[in-house]
């Protein structure tokens, strides 16, 4: 599979820009099965959620997803500012040809940051499957709890083949982005699709680093800290052979999670 990330630098409550943004970098890319887009990536980090939420059957960014998917025959990532019941969540979309397949609610909203005062929390971790491929949802600030994502093993395989991690992750925390990715690929021996905004917005610089890294924790693709996209390809094929021959989840501790 071919899975594009998406660095865009993100115009601070700019929906229109931000779509054409967004749509001129998959324009200038090869084409891909999967492309990934950054945490809330049509507004910026907006705490102030009342100020940007838009109901789904209502929202532009979202229904520009839906269309893209459908013309180009792929999916497409990435994390919108939803009301729903006069709660506002951020909601991580995974969009395919035939409309939307998954939607995950942030379960670890950002406190320091006042994401914990506007916004619900999420309760279900959420897989989907494209292509063969199971993909674990994930937004930012659940990069620091590997409890949530563990990965699981049954006699019908692995519960998740690859974690997607989309995120406003600023400039001061960029070797936390990168170490707790990179382990979090290593732990759970899957591919991680790692994407994070660049450029500023009114509170933060954000220095890209976007990654997809295979199971040994090696990087697959890197973007650098400029907006880009790079198209790269995951091999789930030969994770099935690394999985046989280096199994770590066997051994792993059993635990549960209330």
């Amino acid at each position: 599979m071919k899975v594009g990330i998406i660095q865009s630098d993100i115009v601070w409550c700019d929906k229109t820009a931000n779509i054409a943004r967004a749509e001129a970098l998959i324009d200038a890319s090869e084409p891909a099965d999967l492309y990934v887009l950054p945490e809330m990536w049509s507004t910026g980090f907006v705490i102030e959620a009342q100020d940007v939420a838009e109901c789904e059957q209502e929202c532009g960014a979202l229904q520009w997803m839906v269309r893209t998917a459908a013309a180009r025959g792929c999916a497409l990532s990435g994390s919108l500012v939803i009301e729903e019941g006069g709660k506002y969540f951020n909601r991580h979309y995974f969009v395919t040809p035939d409309g939307i397949a998954a939607r995950y609610d942030k379960r670890h909203l950002f406190r320091l940051g006042g994401e914990t005062k506007r916004f619900t929390a999420g309760s279900e971790r959420v897989v989907v499957e494209w292509q063969g491929v199971k993909f674990l949802l994930q937004t930012c600030y659940d990069l620091r709890f590997p409890v949530f994502v563990r990965n699981k093993i049954s006699e019908a395989g692995y519960d998740y083949d690859a974690i997607i991690y989309i995120a406003s992750f600023p400039t001061p925390r960029a070797a936390a982005w990168r170490t707790l990715s990179a382990a979090r690929a290593i732990e759970n021996e899957c591919f991680v699709v790692a994407v994070n905004r660049t450029g500023d917005d009114i509170y933060c610089n954000y220095n890209g680093g976007s990654v997809i890294w295979d199971s040994f924790g090696e990087a697959v693709s890197e973007c650098g800290e400029r907006e880009c996209i790079a198209v790269a390809q995951i091999d789930i094929d030969e994770l099935k052979v690394r999985r046989k021959r280096f199994p770590t989840l066997r051994d792993a501790d059993l635990f549960s999670i209330e």
